[in-house]
């Protein structure tokens, strides 16, 4: 007789292929980043000196976060306010 496990206690080759395709899909739903001027240019396929120019722009600067040189970009919030201000 085989006794079934609680979700919570099960181990990861105990998961179905379908069960271990939404837990991945659930954990890859956190943020995505890039960081730095290249970050920028590597979000809207542009070069360096287009990246400087759009970041200087203001258009999107509620997702950037700079401390110093460090500059930290968020992907999604980035392109969605890029497309606001293009629409």
């Amino acid at each position: 007789m085989k006794t079934e496990i609680p979700e919570e206690k099960k181990y990861l080759w105990q998961l179905t292929i379908d069960e271990f395709r939404d837990l991945h899909q659930e954990l890859s739903k956190g943020k995505n980043y890039e960081y730095g001027i290249q970050g920028i240019a590597k979000i809207f396929g542009c070069s360096k000196a287009k990246a400087y120019s759009i970041k200087s722009s203001g258009v999107i600067d509620d997702a950037i976060s700079q401390n110093g040189k460090i500059i930290v970009i968020d992907v999604e919030r980035a392109l969605r306010l890029f497309a606001n201000k293009n629409a």
